[in-house]
Order: structure tokens, then C-alpha cells, then sequence
């Protein structure tokens, strides 16, 4: 193994090959266990915590020597990793909540209004265009728009048992599973909910649906920030976050602060970038011409002020009102302006989500504490 070349370690090379140590008598790697955490990198010094649930393992020792064992094989003699692996217990280990979905996003806006829904929406549509396979959370609990928006809104998702669990099985059009807590109350009928209701619907809509294996899940927030916000990363570890905003001052001085939330030190999810919708206007009788109505690249601009990635920039057309209204995506019309737009914040949306995973070790849920 010594013939294996130096090269920069990254926490996704750690996790990586810890994937290849399985938990005694499980099909389960000790990654997918979440017993790997606190990884640290300096060099070609590597450090991480192995977690048990019991002080009295057996496994401890031929766990730990299996780790460094894999961490050796994987990148190489020279890793620096003997006696840096710390052993923790823990009383209850938990294991994820949707283990087959690879990548968590939130799709959120510093205020209403800018887009958000039509977005998310697209923004899936475009990535199963792209061959991925994707779900949608709609967390606007109180204002569920998604199903209208996939042509869904007479559809009911369907109830299964599953190793003695009932679970609900999302709706799927598009190449897209999604649920709404839409499907489940009259359409005509406000939704009069204190927080704590709310959060338990999302909860719901998480962990008690049959969502199978994806690369991307979508969650659709509400805009602002709000108890819907903390319930989610509470919740899931959320891999990233798209803000969607609009070029004009006062929608981009929102931005700031739903930005600052995810970044905040107690929150500490990475945006991924800006998506800046209703860039500008075009008519469809005049596809070339561009109407800037709301301002100039100020996502652009805001996007560079912030350090951040601006993803992609969204035209006004009248085929994206229509889309939403008639339930067909714009972004299923593949050759369209704003289809291939969609199609091109799909690809940085993906791109980013895998530097993100290069750079940085998986995102861990924001723990309650009390003192």
C-alpha cells in the first residue's frame, strides 16, 4: 500500500472508506450507524470518535482495529490514524431517520412572494429530467401549494404497512415523489395550527412516508424563518440550503437574514447558493428582448457580497404562471427558455451539493439542550 501517492484528505474520503466496515452481524457499515462523528483532519493525521451504545460492546476492539484497517487500505500507509480513534457510548444510538435518501435540501426564501414554491417545484422536475431520483416535501404547511402545481390536487397518497409500521406513500408525477400536507385537508379550508401542530405535520410528512431511495430530497420551507425552519433541522441533517430571492432591494434584504440563520453557529447548514427568480421579462413574441421590472442582477450582486454561488437566474414568461396554475412543470418542457434554465440550476444545484460532500463532513442534526 505504500505505492498508494499522497493526496489532500476530505472528510468524504474518511466516511468513504469507513462504509467498508460493517457492524458485526448486520448488513449495516458503521457510517450508516451514525457511529462515525467529530472527524478531524490535519494533514495526514486523521481523528474521529466511533460511538457505541454500550460500554460493554464486544465488538469495541475489532471495530476500531476494522476502522483503521480501512482508513490504511483506502488512503494509505502514511494516514496517521493509530490511537486516533476515540470511543464514546451513548445510551441510544439513533439511526437515521431516512437512510436511503443520499442529499437533503431546503429550498428557502427570506420572504413570500419571490417564487419559492414554483422553484422547488421546477428545481425537481429538472433534476429527475436529469436522472435523478428525487422527492418533495411540501413544509409550507400553511400554505401547501404543490399539489396544484403537479396537476395532484384530487390525488391521495396511499397507506401500506411496512414492518408492522403504516406508512404513506408519497404521490409521484414527473419523475418526482412528493407530499403536502395539502392532500390531506380540504383544499377550500384554512389551516388554523399553533406551532407545535404545524412541526408535527412536517414530522409526519418525514418519517412516516415510504420514500425509498433518492439522491435528492427536497423540502420546500416557508418563507421567512419560523418554528417549521428549526423543526426541519431538527429533525434531518440538511446537506444544504437554495435561497430563492427576486433582483429588487427589499426582497434581498431578507435574503441576508434567512441566510444568516442557516449559517448561524447553532444551525450550521451550508447554502448552497442563490437562485434569482422573475430575473427579468421576456415575451414570447419577443424571446430575445429582456425587461429587467424588478432591478438588474441584485442576486447577482448580493450573491457576491455574500461569498455565495448564484445557481442560476429565472426569467418571467407566461409559461411558468401557466405551468403552475395547470399542474404540468414548466421545467418538463425541456426545450423551453425557462425549461433549460431550471435545467441549468438543476446542474449547479448538483455540483454544488457535490463539492459541499467533498469539503465537508455530513451536516448532524441541531440537538435540543436545556439547562
Amino acid at each position: 500500500m505504500n505505492d498508494i501517492p499522497r493526496k489532500l484528505i476530505v472528510p468524504k474520503n474518511v466516511t468513504e472508506a469507513l462504509r467498508t466496515v460493517k457492524y458485526p452481524d448486520s448488513n449495516e457499515d458503521v457510517v450508516s450507524l451514525d457511529m462515525v462523528q467529530e472527524i478531524r483532519i490535519a494533514g495526514q493525521r486523521v481523528s474521529f470518535s466511533l460511538v457505541f451504545q454500550k460500554s460493554n460492546d464486544p465488538n469495541i476492539e475489532s471495530l476500531v482495529l476494522a476502522c483503521e484497517k480501512a482508513i490504511k487500505e483506502n488512503l494509505g500507509e502514511q494516514v496517521e490514524i493509530e490511537d486516533n480513534i476515540t470511543v464514546k457510548f451513548i445510551h441510544n444510538m439513533e439511526r437515521p431517520v431516512l437512510p436511503g435518501v443520499k442529499n437533503i435540501v431546503a429550498v428557502a426564501s427570506g420572504k413570500g412572494g419571490v417564487g419559492k414554491s414554483t422553484v422547488a417545484v421546477n428545481l425537481a422536475v429538472a433534476l429527475a429530467n436529469a436522472g435523478a431520483k428525487v422527492g418533495l416535501i411540501d413544509a409550507d404547511i400553511f400554505g401547501p401549494s404543490i399539489p396544484k402545481m403537479f396537476g395532484a390536487e384530487q390525488d391521495r397518497p396511499t397507506g401500506e404497512k411496512i414492518n408492522g409500521r403504516d406508512m404513506i406513500n408519497p404521490v409521484q408525477k414527473y419523475g418526482v415523489k412528493f407530499l403536502s400536507i395539502g392532500f390531506f385537508v380540504e383544499t377550500d379550508n384554512a389551516i388554523i395550527w399553533r406551532g407545535p401542530m404545524a412541526s408535527n405535520a412536517l414530522k409526519q410528512l418525514i418519517m412516516d412516508a415510504n420514500w425509498g431511495e433518492l439522491d435528492y430530497m427536497l423540502i420546500d420551507l416557508p418563507p421567512g424563518t419560523s418554528d417549521i425552519h428549526l423543526t426541519l433541522v431538527q429533525t434531518l441533517p440538511v446537506t444544504g440550503a437554495v435561497i430563492v430571492t427576486t433582483p429588487q432591494d427589499v426582497a434581498l434584504a431578507d435574503v441576508i437574514r434567512g441566510t444568516s440563520m442557516f449559517q448561524s453557529k447553532s444551525v450550521d447548514v451550508p447554502v448552497l447558493g442563490l437562485v434569482e427568480n422573475m430575473a427579468w421579462f421576456t415575451p414570447a413574441e419577443l424571446p430575445n428582448n429582456r425587461y429587467y421590472i424588478f432591478g438588474q442582477d441584485g442576486g447577482r450582486r448580493l450573491a457576491e457580497k455574500l461569498g455565495l454561488k448564484l445557481l442560476g437566474q429565472i426569467p418571467i414568461v407566461q409559461g411558468i404562471r401557466e405551468g403552475g396554475d395547470s399542474g404540468v412543470p414548466i421545467a418538463t418542457s425541456t426545450d423551453s427558455i425557462t425549461g433549460m434554465a431550471f435545467a441549468e440550476v438543476a446542474k449547479s444545484v448538483a455540483h454544488q451539493v457535490h463539492i459541499r460532500n467533498i469539503e465537508r463532513a455530513p451536516t448532524k442534526k441541531v440537538k435540543i439542550t436545556r439547562k
